[in-house]
């Protein structure tokens, strides 16, 4: 959405106006904010802006308190590197407090990284490591009991733009966001049902065939995976434990499931950067055997990746396949915005570490992976096969040159 801010009033108001929409835009089909309960905003302090319209619009929704908390990347890189190590996974006992408070609220999170590589110059070691385990466990669990309606959304800002654009054009970010989050559509509110009607269409098309697994054969990727004859595909369109309905990543093109983690061979390359806890990772390679992660290679970045996947036992383990083909917006932009919450919406995307638990009608069994971690990262490109497997093992296309092959 192409919005004149060549300065004075009128673009200041033009701006606002707009940050005030997406802002809504997030509350109300994001999140979708019930009236009287309460609102959980995490932000960082170079968002401050969006945290504000996010506070208006919850409050404009009925919100009973907005609660918002700024992160700063330059706190968390000092504990990285000056830190003793129990500082590295330690959560204080007001955080998990404040977490276990968060049962029955809404809760929405900003991502566009201001300083995407803040945190190169450290030990990738020490930096995979810092994480708040108890929090991610409070976090899971929430997960599980679907307690908890949540969403996440990016802003603009001269830090993200630079690293996606080589200069700090923060309104062609605007416009690539607006685009992407259909607030260029004239309603976007039905914009968004009819897109989530859609992805609700092709994930009931793949539980009807009920595949036994999926395989992908590409450059650098000759990967095969297991399914759960328990967890259905589905959208991104989410439902509380009480049938509130929300859409926890906007955007959103994918659909996807949680795979049977103890089944999975093979190799797999990434197709884009990950950037992942203030680092870049490029030129991901992973070797999979017996469903485990057994070797990781990387242009750049694999000690954090390594890592990650050593901070416990089933880390290494996969929790998630998405597939996305080439009418997404993200992946119609052309653009590699270095933000895994838009860069898995453009293209096919895995996800070691934890499973979804939304994807089980009942419980999800041993099947599903259970973990503090859940990173996702791409792997799909034109040239990328993906194909069902039947129980006999015929293969039936589901993707060829990023073009979907079932019926619709």
């Amino acid at each position: 959405m192409a919005v004149e801010l060549e300065g004075g009033v009128g673009s200041k108001t033009a701006a606002r106006n707009r940050l005030d929409r997406y802002a809504e835009l997030a509350v109300r089909v994001g999140a979708n904010v019930e009236e009287g309960q309460n609102v959980f905003i995490n932000t960082q302090l170079e968002h401050a802006p969006l945290g504000r319209a996010l506070t208006r619009a919850a409050y404009a929704a009925g919100a009973r308190y907005v609660d918002v908390s700024y992160r700063d990347q330059h706190v968390r890189k000092a504990m990285i590197e000056f830190g003793p190590d129990e500082a590295l996974t330690h959560t204080p006992d007001w955080l998990q407090e404040r977490a276990e408070a968060s049962a029955g609220a809404a809760s929405i999170w900003t991502t566009g990284d201001p300083e995407p590589q803040l945190l190169s110059d450290l030990d990738g070691q020490r930096v995979g490591k810092a994480q708040m385990k108890e929090l991610s466990e409070i976090g899971r669990r929430h997960m599980v009991e679907r307690v908890t309606n949540w969403t996440g959304v990016a802003y603009p800002n001269e830090g993200w733009a630079s690293e996606v654009f080589g200069e700090p054009d923060v309104e062609r970010l605007w416009e690539a966001v607006a685009f992407c989050t259909r607030l260029d559509e004239p309603d976007p509110v039905a914009a968004w049902r009819e897109h989530m009607s859609r992805l609700e269409s092709r994930a009931a098309k793949l539980n009807e065939l009920a595949f036994d697994a999926i395989r992908y054969r590409g450059p650098g990727t000759d990967f095969t995976i297991g399914l759960l004859p328990n967890a259905r595909w589905m959208s991104a369109l989410f439902r509380t434990a009480a049938g509130r309905e929300y859409v926890p990543n906007m955007p959103t093109e994918e659909i996807f499931t949680t795979p049977d983690h103890r089944r999975a061979e093979g190799t797999i390359s990434s197709s884009l950067p990950l950037a992942l806890l203030g680092e870049l990772v490029k030129g991901l390679k992973l070797t999979v055997k017996d469903g485990q992660i057994v070797e990781v290679d990387a242009e750049q970045g694999a000690d954090v990746v390594r890592s990650q996947l050593a901070s416990d036992a089933t880390a290494a383990r996969f929790g998630e396949i998405a597939l996305v083909d080439g009418t997404s917006r993200v992946g119609q932009t052309g653009i590699t915005f270095y933000d895994t919450l838009y860069d898995e919406n453009a293209t096919c995307h895995i996800a070691y570490g934890f499973g979804i638990p939304e994807v089980f009608d009942g419980e999800p069994g041993e099947g599903m992976n259970v973990s503090t971690v859940h990173t996702d990262f791409m792997i799909g490109r034109p040239e990328l096969e993906v194909d069902g497997l039947t129980k006999d093992g015929s293969a039936v296309p589901i993707l060829r040159n990023e073009t979907w092959q079932l019926p619709e």
